[in-house]
């Protein structure tokens, strides 16, 4: 229903909800000055109303948005829940794709959670009745700490199969580690709550319902900074309880995932009261190392616990001798005295630059040269070393597996040697344990890898198959049948029949998690983009999702690059020269046809500061001349022989970075002026950004009139103005959900708000129209919004694009489609044709009827070929623009003739805005006769209009007028229908897979 013309729309969504969007600036303060403390849940809640606002009040709702994939790859899943009585029925909860119910063992899948306040999903509890889930349990935000974790807005509750929700409460809690639900009453559930990622918050622990979560009791509460991250429940006392307890938190530049605060209660009254069981004495772990716990209660003796530890405390090593070959650490150099450093082997330094990459351009014999002389000092050799490399080098203990026998009063760990290669320094995102229900002995945990122990413990061997993915978050074991398992990972759903040996991949459904996308200039042009943890992928854009490949053994995306997906630019001369990587800079010239690749990062010198790469390094591939790229770590690289060598042409150009464990202090957006060869921009995640005018040589700092110390998301100059761009800030690292978008008229030297009535929601990116200068579009973590008056008011755009996170966006000038990158359902288009026509001008018109497209008539109209297909039919849309009424009303659609005999009538109902009616180029059979006189008196001859095979007479070759009245309002545009020639598709107005 959408009533009003665009200004007084603009005006009424301005008075009721102006103030949501206007947190970017604190009224009486500067803007500069304008950093909140985190965003209530409150005003975020004002912010789900405020998108639901934006989605009733638009024109641009019936364009639809179609899912071009891919599928082969996945999103990550987060928590399973399966029908006890068939296994071949279950719910895949996915971290930022939703919720997903099957009920044929995976091979398809119906979406459950596609529009709520967010998508994101941490846990999910069922209540089964046969194969009914009769209560569905969600609870939003996921459990994982990763930089792409999503807050979540509470726990969710359907009784209806997942067909309507209600927000049962717990709306600032925003991570949910574990649902559970008491076996015997229904209204009965327990939530272990993790809590704020990136701030502080007394609303995390354990919470009880006794109501069906009218009403809920926080029974466990530690700290501001401790959570709970598992659950688990004796099964067969249901008021026997445990609860492991995180400490953690995260900052854009920093990870402390373990402290004092993490641990293991119990409770024995049902979750009213618990007891610390890891307590000093007890033989788990108590120190300020203890990181993540999971859980695991034996079914068949509940005094049998499992629980596996992310332990970040130091392993402890002896001191290598002196003969030992180790590659000495990076750290080892920092306090080096010339003396020692003089009197090392020159094996043993070239052993060190062999494994940090300085062999080559450096030889032993010359750094020892340059340290004497004062060149550098010995420190120059760590300091050189990649900036994340720490990361990966820490020697932590890592997994540790631990049993009790005493219902948890004592514990021990279940092997002498380290589990290496299993969760890394980064056991966050694991840390799950599964027993089997008929032998004690019988152990699962997983982590990069997924791997199972027959000895309760003792050794351990990897469940790796070619057709499972890595990073591993859920997992399901049959208690029927031993061996059946449901896996979730980073990669998607694996189910295994034979105790994971091997795995069937059930990924069919879009639920890729994109960083970034970008377009080619093939026919039709191809789509590229990023994964988290999935790689670089191409396809084309006229991607249509079917099993057909599975027999033809050809997938129509592929693969160019493996670990985390980033950015892509494509040399569009040959459109075969993609430059893309993965994560922290590693970036590469690709030759899709031979699939040759070389790595082209710039790398710093001995005695520089090592460049700091942002987890999504920017990259940009110039317009105006393709042979010239350009990069940005800290600083600002340029090369002008398509990678080949790269000049460094400026200074820092963030705030200088923070000492932690990720990098920080990085560029995250850089962009070059459509209008002009060497106007450059780079926004950096600390809140900075600079232009440059001359090619980088020189730069101007022109962030000071916009809030200080948020992530710069987006600079975007404009196709159309020299002078102006538009900037995009996010605040989701500091738990600050505000969106704020920028606009500049003069180069950044000033800067305006835009988008006022936008939701509370951080905002990723925009983008101009590259041929409407007045259109924007903003993608959120909640969605896509676009404006008609460059950023003064904000409208959502169709229904059917879920709630999902929207990273990036792309318009193909040429083809006019708008890609959107989502992190969680993969891509999808819209056709833009009519969209990118909408002026201020076309707006305020009562009604505006758009020119079809000609169409080729084709004799296979209404014919069959085959008695198991439907007959062929043409397909015309009809668009026009409406803004007429205060309410849905019927439109008449009448074909004329060019004597303007009516030959067919249609109707719609039609709303304010873009309408979409669909004609089948079909003659009404009462004005056939009428029809064929006037062909004949134009032919001079009898003329027949033959009825297809499927009993219907279509339009014959000719001009028409199609006519749309809408109370006494007319609007009328011809059709032209030419002759038949070979080939179909479009112009013949045959569904296409392009647009259809």
């Amino acid at each position: 229903m959408h009533a009003l013309s665009l200004p007084k729309l603009s005006l009424l969504i301005l008075l009721l909800t102006g103030a949501v969007g206007a947190q970017a600036q604190k009224k009486g303060k500067p803007v500069a000055d304008a950093r909140p403390d985190p965003t209530p849940a409150v005003q975020r809640m004002k912010g789900y109303q405020q998108r639901l606002n934006l989605q009733q009040h638009t024109i641009v709702d019936n364009v639809p948005f179609r899912n071009a994939g891919p599928t082969i790859m996945s999103g990550r899943v987060t928590d399973i829940d399966v029908c006890p009585d068939d296994p071949t029925v279950f719910l895949a909860a996915y971290a930022s794709g939703g919720l997903w119910h099957t009920t044929n063992n995976g091979s398809s899948f119906t979406p459950l959670f596609d529009h709520q306040t967010s998508m994101t999903i941490g846990a999910v509890a069922v209540t089964w009745r046969g194969t009914t889930p009769v209560v569905i349990w969600v609870g939003s935000g996921e459990s994982n700490s990763s930089r792409s974790s999503y807050a979540g807005t509470g726990v969710y509750k359907s009784t209806d199969g997942g067909k309507s929700w209600q927000l049962t409460g717990l709306e600032e809690t925003q991570h949910i580690g574990k649902i559970l639900i008491h076996p015997a009453n229904p209204d009965v559930a327990w939530v272990g709550a993790i809590g704020h990622l990136y701030s502080a918050n007394a609303e995390r622990g354990v919470y009880k319902t006794t109501d069906g979560g009218k009403s809920w009791q926080k029974t466990l509460f530690i700290d501001n900074q401790t959570g709970v991250i598992d659950l688990a429940l004796d099964p067969k006392d249901p008021n026997v309880l445990y609860a492991a307890t995180w400490e953690r938190h995260r900052e854009a530049w920093d990870f402390k995932g373990s402290g004092k605060g993490s641990g293991i209660y119990k409770s024995t009254d049902g979750g009213g009261n618990w007891a610390r069981l890891t307590t000093e004495g007890s033989g788990f772990p108590t120190t300020a190392g203890v990181g993540r716990i999971g859980l695991a209660v034996f079914p068949g003796n509940p005094n049998t616990i499992f629980a596996i530890l992310d332990n970040q405390d130091n392993r402890e090593r002896a001191k290598p001798a002196e003969t030992d070959t180790q590659v000495l650490p990076p750290a080892g150099f920092r306090a080096m005295t010339q003396e020692t450093f003089q009197a090392l082997t020159d094996e043993k330094l070239q052993a060190y630059m062999d494994r940090y990459s300085l062999a080559g351009k450096y030889t032993p014999k010359g750094i020892k040269e340059d340290v004497k002389n004062g060149k550098y000092p010995t420190a120059a050799l760590a300091d050189f070393v990649n900036a994340n490399d720490d990361l990966f080098n820490i020697e932590v203990k890592g997994a540790e597996m631990y049993r009790s026998d005493d219902a948890g009063k004592t514990w021990k760990k279940t092997h002498e040697k380290y589990i290496d290669d299993l969760v890394y320094t980064y056991g966050y995102y694991f840390s799950q344990v599964r027993v089997a229900a008929d032998n004690p002995n019988k152990l699962y945990t997983l982590g990069v890898p997924a791997i199972k122990s027959e000895d309760g413990g003792k050794t351990w061997k990897a469940m790796n198959s070619d057709n499972a993915h890595s990073d591993h978050h859920s997992l399901w074991l049959n208690p029927k049948r031993p061996g059946h398992l449901i896996l979730g990972n980073d990669g998607g759903i694996n189910i295994s029949y034979d105790d994971g040996a091997t795995w069937l991949k059930m990924n069919n459904l879009a639920v890729g998690q994109f960083y970034s996308v970008n377009l080619d200039m093939a026919t039709p042009y191809n789509i590229y983009g990023g994964l988290q943890d999935n790689g670089v992928w191409v396809g084309p854009s006229n991607y249509q999702h079917t099993l057909d490949w599975q027999d033809s053994g050809q997938y129509p995306y592929k693969s160019i690059m493996g670990g985390d997906g980033m950015q892509v630019e494509i040399d569009t001369r040959d459109n075969n020269t993609v430059y893309t990587g993965y994560q922290f800079g590693n970036y590469f010239r690709v030759n899709k046809t031979t699939g040759a690749t070389k790595p082209i990062t710039p790398r710093h010198e001995l005695g520089e500061t090592p460049y700091r790469w942002n987890w999504e390094t920017p990259i940009h591939l110039s317009r105006h001349n393709q042979d010239v790229l350009y990069m940005g770590s800290h600083r600002f690289h340029r090369s002008l022989d398509r990678g080949e060598t790269f000049q460094t042409l400026s200074a820092d150009l963030t705030n200088g970075g923070k000492k932690g464990n990720v990098p920080f202090g990085s560029l995250t957006t850089l962009e070059e002026s459509p209008k002009r060869f060497g106007l450059l921009y780079t926004g950096s995640d600390d809140g900075l950004i600079h232009v440059s005018k001359d090619g980088g040589n020189t730069w101007q700092k022109v962030s000071s009139g916009l809030p200080n110390n948020f992530w710069v998301s987006q600079v975007e100059p404009s196709n159309h103005v020299e002078a102006r761009v538009y900037a995009s800030l996010n605040g989701y690292r500091s738990d600050h959900f505000a969106a704020m978008v920028y606009a500049s008229e003069d180069y950044g030297k000033t800067w305006q708000v835009i988008g006022q009535n936008l939701p509370t929601e951080p905002v990723n990116v925009i983008k101009e129209d590259p041929a409407n200068p007045n259109i924007l579009y903003v993608g959120t973590d909640n969605g896509l919004y676009v404006s008609f008056d460059r950023g003064a008011n904000f409208m959502a755009v169709s229904p059917t694009l879920p709630a999902v996170a929207v990273h990036d966006l792309a318009v193909h000038a040429r083809d006019k489609d708008l890609v959107v990158a989502t992190h969680g359902r993969s891509f999808y288009v819209a056709d833009l044709e009519h969209i990118q026509q909408l002026t201020p001008e076309l707006i305020d018109k009562p009604l505006f009827v758009f020119a079809p497209t000609a169409v080729n008539h084709s004799p296979a109209w209404g014919r069959s070929f085959s008695q198991w297909r439907e007959a062929a039919s043409p397909n015309v849309e009809v668009v026009f623009y409406l803004n007429h009424s205060n309410k849905s009303f019927v439109t008449n659609l009448r074909i004329l003739s060019t004597e303007g005999t009516v030959l067919n009538t249609l109707s719609d109902s039609s709303e304010v805005g873009l309408n979409l009616v669909k004609y089948d180029l079909t003659v009404d059979p009462a004005a056939v006769e009428a029809y064929q006189k006037e062909l004949g008196a134009q032919a001079k001859k009898e003329v027949k209009v033959s009825v297809a095979n499927n009993g219907k007479f279509y339009l014959q070759p000719g001009t028409y007028t199609i006519e749309v009245s809408v109370g006494g309002t007319v609007d009328k545009q011809s059709l032209k229908i030419d002759p038949a020639r070979a080939g179909g598709g479009r112009r013949a107005g045959l569904p296409s897979p392009e647009r259809d």
